[in-house]
């Protein structure tokens, strides 16, 4: 079946990213080790509840600076989580072709409302060539999360049978196809064509 709608994750699919530039910079920002800044985020349930909304940038700000014992300029540690991202090449021409074949794209990615403002105003593309995004923090739910498929099928206002999902993560492509998506693991941007000319998608690719 052609799908009607295609949902893209963002990181690793349509931007790539260095979680060690971020523990680097944020760290340089605070004035504590990389390592330090690693335990904070990922020892902890911090950057979890994070991306999953249920706490605030403001918040995670306080937070961190509690757990290390900083007083870390927010703007400034800000920008330092956010600049890691870099545009993953391959995949522009294929989501640019798709929108300008009038095809009806979307993001849905697990990500913080640092990140997703910082992407937004470095990179037009995210908003120029996708209407709809389902993104974590909003939503109050993360990848694999039933709960945040359905929402990403009810704002993309199609059954999850007509939605063609990429991301990057095998158990993540597991709980799209759960919730009934035709989801594929991202490998290349040449895969990701073959697999939309295979279910009779037409775009200038």
């Amino acid at each position: 079946m052609t799908p009607k709608f295609f949902y893209f994750d963002l990181g690793r699919v349509l931007l790539n990213f260095d979680v060690d530039r971020m523990t680097c910079q944020m760290g340089l920002v605070a004035g504590i080790p990389a390592t330090a800044v690693q335990a904070t985020l990922f020892g902890t349930d911090l950057h979890q509840r994070l991306e999953s909304g249920k706490i605030s940038g403001e918040a995670f700000h306080e937070e961190f600076c509690m757990a290390t014992g900083t007083r870390a300029d927010p703007a400034a540690l800000e920008e330092a989580a956010g600049d890691i991202f870099e545009v993953n090449l391959p995949m522009l021409p294929i989501v640019t072709q798709l929108s300008d074949a009038g095809h009806a794209m979307g993001i849905l990615s697990n990500t913080s409302e640092c990140h997703w403002l910082y992407c937004k105003r470095r990179y037009r593309f995210l908003s120029d060539l996708f209407d709809t995004t389902a993104l974590s923090y909003e939503l109050g739910a993360v990848k694999p999360e039933p709960a945040i498929f359905e929402a990403a099928a009810r704002l993309a206002g199609h059954a999850p049978g007509d939605i063609f999902f990429v991301d990057d993560m095998p158990g993540h492509v597991e709980g799209a196809q759960a919730a009934g998506f035709d989801a594929i693991v991202y490998r290349s941007a040449r895969q990701v064509a073959d697999e939309l000319r295979g279910r009779g998608v037409r775009f200038n690719y």
